[in-house]
């Protein structure tokens, strides 16, 4: 069993950063596709940026510019960094792992991140 563990989010003025972070508990960057996804109230989980095992990197068009997908294989952690945050990116976001060659697939617990004046 895989463990995913973000951390990061928190409340910050709308034009703000901030860097999610995702601990993951098994060295799996080399077979499993990791994702951000978001969840605002009301609205169904959309994916936010994806990164494959190959590091073939893609965003949703509402974040693109703003939003960067990275993995640091020492730490086994893979990270958001979010820029000029808007009020529409309010959500919890959470982290994902799906292998690339079967339905497995782990999810984090989720962090809020809101933005708000």
């Amino acid at each position: 069993q895989v463990q995913l563990v973000e951390s990061g989010g928190g409340l910050v003025q709308p034009g703000g950063s901030l860097r999610l972070s995702c601990a993951v508990s098994a060295k799996i960057f080399s077979t499993y596709h990791m994702g951000w996804y978001r969840q605002a109230p009301g609205k169904q989980r959309e994916l936010v940026a994806g990164i494959t095992s190959g590091s073939t990197t893609n965003y949703a068009d509402s974040v693109k510019g703003r939003f960067t997908i990275s993995i640091d294989n020492a730490k086994n952690t893979l990270y958001l960094q979010m820029n000029s945050l808007k009020p529409e990116d309010t959500a919890v976001y959470y982290c994902n792992a799906h292998h690339q060659f079967s339905a497995t697939t782990f999810w984090g617990q989720g962090t809020q991140v809101t933005v708000s004046s």
